[in-house]
Order: C-alpha cells, then sequence, then structure tokens
C-alpha cells in the first residue's frame, strides 16, 4: 500500500504539470482542497464534526496557511521546471524537517541531520550545475520549490505537534479548509476565470486523478499501511515517491536529464534516507556490518 501511495504522489508531479497547462494552479488547488473536504466529511463526519470546536481555530490557521503556501510555490515552480526535478528538490522537506522543529520546538537537530544537511546541500548544488560548465544556476523554479520545502517542513513540524492535541482527521480537515479559502481568494484576484477548455476530458481525467488518487485514495493507504509497518520502514518506502516521479516523467513526459543531475538526485535521496532512518538504525548497520566484517576475518 505505501509503495502503490509513492507511486499514485509520484506520476501526480506529472499530472499536476499537465493540468496547470489549461487550469491555473490556485484554481486546480481550489478544486484539489475543496473536494478533499466534501469527501472527508462525507467519510469521516462523526470523528471530524466534533471535534470543530474553538481551540482548533489557531491550529486550522497554521497548517492552513503554511499547505497553502507550500503548493502555490509548488505548483507555480512546476510551470517552469521538470516534474521529475521538482519531486527532487521537495523530497528536500525531509532533511529541513529537523531544523523546523529547532525553530519551532527547540528541538535541536543531530549530528546526524547536520550531515543530511550537508549531503543534501552538495546534491541540490549538483542539480543546480549548468550543463558543460562549473557554474551554478538555480532558476525560478528551482527556488520556488526550494522554498516550498523549506515551508513544508514547518507545516509537517506544526502537524505532528497539533496531530498528538486533537483528532488527527480534523486537523487535517481543517488544513484543506483554511486552505481552500486562500487558494479560492487567490485564485478569484490573481488568476483568470474558467473556461470551456477545463472540461476537455484530459483535462477532466488529469483533475479527477489528483483528487481522487493523489489526495483521497492516497492519503487512505497512507494511513492504513502505517498500521502495519515500523515508521522507519513506511518512511524509507515513502521516499520512492521522488523515484516514481523521476520514472514517469523520464518514460511517459519524455524527461531527459544528465549525468550530473542523476548524481545530484542521488545525494538527495542519500540525505532524505539518511535523515528517515535515524540514528540508531544507522548505528544497527554499522554494527552489523563490522560483525559481518569480523566473521568474515576469522
Amino acid at each position: 500500500m505505501l509503495l502503490a501511495c509513492a507511486a499514485l504522489w509520484g506520476a501526480s508531479y506529472l499530472v499536476a504539470k499537465d493540468v496547470i497547462s489549461v487550469i491555473p494552479p490556485q484554481w486546480l488547488m481550489t478544486i484539489r482542497t475543496g473536494g478533499a473536504c466534501l469527501i472527508m466529511l462525507l467519510i469521516f463526519h462523526k470523528q471530524i464534526i466534533p471535534s470543530l470546536k474553538p481551540t482548533i481555530v489557531v491550529p486550522a490557521l497554521v497548517v492552513g496557511a503554511t499547505y497553502y503556501a507550500t503548493m502555490v510555490l509548488q505548483t507555480n515552480g512546476l510551470r517552469t521546471i521538470d516534474s521529475g526535478r521538482s519531486a527532487f528538490l521537495t523530497a528536500s522537506y525531509c532533511v529541513l524537517t529537523p531544523f523546523a522543529a529547532w525553530l519551532a520546538l527547540r528541538q535541536r537537530p543531530g549530528l546526524l541531520n547536520v550531515v543530511a544537511a550537508v549531503i543534501c546541500l552538495i546534491g541540490v548544488g549538483l542539480v543546480s550545475l549548468k550543463p558543460g560548465t562549473s557554474s551554478v544556476s538555480l532558476s525560478q523554479g528551482d527556488v520556488m520549490t526550494l522554498l516550498c520545502a523549506v515551508i513544508f517542513a514547518i507545516n509537517l513540524t506544526y502537524l505532528g505537534v497539533y496531530s498528538k492535541r486533537f483528532n488527527a482527521l480534523a486537523v487535517t480537515f481543517v488544513q484543506f479548509a483554511v486552505a481552500f479559502v486562500c487558494f479560492l481568494i487567490g485564485a478569484l484576484f490573481t488568476e483568470p476565470r474558467p473556461t470551456g477548455a477545463w472540461l476537455d476530458a484530459p483535462v477532466v481525467t488529469g483533475v479527477l486523478y489528483l483528487l481522487l488518487g493523489a489526495t483521497t485514495l492516497g492519503q487512505i493507504m497512507q494511513n492504513t499501511g502505517l498500521k502495519y509497518l515500523s515508521a522507519t520502514n513506511a518512511s524509507i518506502l515513502m521516499c520512492t515517491e521522488s523515484l516514481f516521479a523521476q520514472l514517469f516523467s523520464s518514460v511517459f513526459g519524455g524527461e531527459r536529464i544528465g549525468g550530473v543531475t542523476i548524481l545530484g538526485f542521488a545525494f538527495i535521496f542519500a540525505a532524505v534516507l539518511l535523515s528517515v532512518v535515524g540514528r540508531e538504525a544507522v548505528l544497527r548497520l554499522l554494527h552489523g556490518y563490522s560483525k559481518r566484517k569480523w566473521h568474515h576475518w576469522m
């Protein structure tokens, strides 16, 4: 289920890139968040409605506003960069989350987090190298996507805090609800009005995939899969989202990437894995390796 969820989310980058060529980003996210709210109310209203009390207003504003910012940056960044590139740059949020927790909750990151951040920074540097030169160049889309990762790390930090204080489904619902209002206002004031092109079959199919597949089904599969695996194993499987995104982008989107960019992606993915497996897992791995090596010599 978690691998299928990662594949659904990975494919969503390519689908979203095609859809936003017709539907502007904030209108697309208005549809996605509004639809998600309706679906969640339909399925989980017994858990959500009793939790909608005044005490959840501030958490709703925090997670909703940060989610809005991440998706605006990511979808607008997708307009100018390839979907696979967007997925790997976005994945750096895993590395940044411990530092966001440090700023927000005063939880100091460990040495492993610092090492992962350095590896991730090297990866971003390799990805941003101009082909055939040694000069670094980040496009506007790259910068927006990296900013998306920074704010997403903040969003996840507060989601973790509020999900422990309130019903997790209710927190997710109010996040979507606040973001829906922000997206709708932003779309009305900054983007062109809906047109008949939005009803073309490929566009409708893409929107339905993003709403029902990537948002609703993906979330259900994630929540179900997490019941049967440890957090470490689950995180590793979910990290494959960026690999699936690059695979779909290369096979179906015709995206071509050079050797240096692939190396940069590898560094970013290694940093993400290092962040999610944690210090204890690394120590167990090293301990197991040393025991095998000693047994070999004996």
